[in-house]
């Protein structure tokens, strides 16, 4: 997957409560098993009217909105069921960066696992994200561990350890298997030996 180090990009503000994953990505998009093409379906039900026209409310299509990277968001958000296609629509439609007053742990985990990065910030500093959205560039620095507003303000978030270093390295599940790839084959080889029998 793509690595994250830093990323400057208009912000999106949309602050909803309890956003679940079937407003992302509705469950009759659930078919394919491929991470593309699902960014014309993210947020169908709040970006289309019952025609298939875009909604003048909606946030995502309007510029300078629909060049965003970085999206502005409220409590809980992923809620609902585990879809992993939520992650991967929110990434088709260009978002690299969610950042709200905080996530579902399972939502959370396939966000990381596909290279999203989620920051979770207080409420307050999310109010003051919010105001400062109005279609200008905000700066996440995922090494320095800030978020600064197009007016300068910097706001420091906490990530774990583990997490940043697989974002920065662009290492998903499989990329980190490999780093041990000299261990597996030197096992394999032992394991011949000891068992030709499974080999054969």
């Amino acid at each position: 997957m793509e690595p994250f180090t830093i990323l400057t990009a208009v912000a999106t503000p949309f602050y909803r409560s309890n956003v679940d994953t079937d407003v992302i990505i509705p469950a009759e998009h659930l078919k394919t098993i491929s991470r593309t093409g699902l960014g014309k379906y993210c947020f169908e039900t709040v970006r289309y009217d019952e025609n298939g026209n875009l909604r003048n409310s909606s946030p995502f299509d309007r510029p300078p909105y629909d060049k965003s990277k970085v999206l502005i968001a409220g409590p809980n958000f992923g809620c609902g069921s585990s879809r992993e296609h939520a992650v991967w629509a929110l990434m088709d439609l260009g978002y690299r960066c969610v950042i709200a007053p905080g996530f579902a742990d399972i939502f959370f985990g396939n966000a990381i696992k596909n290279g999203l990065l989620l920051i979770t910030l207080p409420e307050s500093d999310i109010q003051e994200l919010l105001k400062k959205a109005t279609g200008r560039q905000f700066t996440v620095d995922l090494e320095a561990q800030t978020v600064v507003a197009p007016d300068g303000t910097v706001t420091d978030f906490e990530i774990d350890a583990y997490r940043k270093e697989r974002l920065l390295g662009g290492l998903d599940e499989i990329a980190l298997t490999l780093q041990d790839a000299d261990a597996i084959t030197a096992f394999e080889e032992r394991d011949k030996m000891a068992r030709p029998w499974l080999y054969a």
